[in-house]
């Protein structure tokens, strides 16, 4: 299964805020590459709250979650940094099924991945 994160960095241009965006899978395997994100996001703007919001995200394992704070608590480099706020769903999601498709390429299931919609307001 194929496990990748997508992080948006929102910046309120009159100081106000930082969030980051996190969709796809948060593992215990791929949380370590939030760490450098977060920092950096921490000094943005020193004494603003960064919230990380994983409310987002497809497939979310608790343990992922647990390391992500400890490594947001036990970062003292960030003297004067603001804080991290981690935003969780109420009920972790986990993955749904991988659908099938019958279409194979030299012995693989290949899936098609659905196509950007665009709506105009």
């Amino acid at each position: 299964m194929d496990h990748k994160l997508s992080v948006l960095v929102q910046v309120d241009l009159h100081a106000q805020y930082v969030h980051l965006v996190i969709t796809g899978c948060v593992t215990e395997a791929n949380q370590h590459a939030l760490h450098p994100v977060i920092a950096r996001a921490r000094t943005l703007i020193p004494p603003v709250t960064v919230t990380v919001d994983l409310t987002g995200a497809a497939h979310v394992e608790a343990a992922a979650v647990e390391l992500l704070r400890a490594a947001i608590d036990q970062d003292h480099t960030l003297a004067g940094a603001g804080p991290v706020e981690v935003l969780v769903p109420a009920r972790l999601p986990g993955h749904a099924p991988v659908p099938h498709h019958g279409n194979t390429l030299m012995g693989r299931t290949r899936t098609r991945a659905a196509s950007p919609v665009l709506r105009v307001a």
